[in-house]
């Protein structure tokens, strides 16, 4: 319904009084004060009223971590998920990296080559565990946690999320994690290279617990990418998939926030 302008409403009201009958005059001009109350109201009302309300908030905040839990878990769980990716890529671990320099500067590149993208493999094959493990954390969101992060820094969510289920889903995902270096032959080319490594005379012996270490990194890297999704979806409209997301971060827009 369109509202009418002070001076169409004005010329209305002179209108009904020269030509209507008192009965018609009374409805038809409490219809037009009515008509214009609803517009002085349209255009004063205060800025609160067009704000979210709690729920909306908490669950605009879990629409986004769930969308970016999955988004990023079906990446990274594909072939060249972490081994093609730099900003995840699992290398060796530093208190292993002396391993790597001293058997590339023998010759044997290619072993270590072999067990970085066996790690990595496996970090692969693991990953796509971790969806339901994400997603049943981020159904423990309060509203009030929600609503804070919903205002807070760019990455408020994700900062929660590690910081409250990183040891939860690091045991989940742990065993997981030692399956799949035995199913991709990782445990087999680490073993072959720290063997290779500890025979060499004079070297102190090194034997990172391999399992731990990429299980770390493997998570490491989920909450890089997922922070990398949050950000997506609070700056770039398009992201925003569904309509609450649309309403609450559009709202945080035009706030300024």
């Amino acid at each position: 319904m369109k509202f009418l302008s002070p001076l169409k409403l004005y010329s209305l009201s002179l209108i009904l009084l020269i030509f209507g009958s008192c009965a018609a005059q009374g409805n038809l001009l409490n219809k037009v004060k009515e008509e214009a109350n609803k517009a002085k109201s349209q255009l004063n009302a205060p800025a609160a009223s067009k704000s979210i309300t709690e729920g909306e908030a908490a669950q605009a905040l879990k629409d986004a971590l769930d969308n970016g839990a999955k988004q990023t878990v079906d990446v990274v769980s594909k072939a060249n998920g972490y081994l093609g990716n730099p900003e995840i890529k699992i290398p060796f671990p530093p208190d292993a990296k002396k391993v790597e320099d001293k058997l590339r500067s023998m010759g044997m590149g290619n072993k270590v080559d072999e067990a970085v993208e066996s790690i990595n493999r496996a970090a692969e094959d693991a990953a796509i565990a971790a969806k339901p493990i994400l997603v049943d954390a981020i159904k423990q969101l309060t509203v009030r946690d929600a609503i804070n992060i919903v205002k807070g820094e760019k990455d408020a969510a994700t900062q929660y999320l590690t910081r409250t289920t990183n040891q939860a889903i690091y045991d989940l995902f742990k065993p997981k994690i030692g399956v799949s270096l035995d199913k991709v032959n990782a445990t087999k080319h680490w073993s072959t290279v720290m063997n290779t490594y500890n025979k060499i005379p004079f070297v102190e012996k090194v034997n990172p617990d391999l399992e731990d270490y990429v299980t770390k990194m493997a998570l490491k890297g989920l909450y890089t990418m997922i922070a990398k999704e949050e950000k997506k979806i609070r700056e770039n409209p398009m992201a925003r998939v569904t309509d609450m997301l649309k309403k609450v971060f559009g709202w945080l827009d035009d706030q300024g926030e």
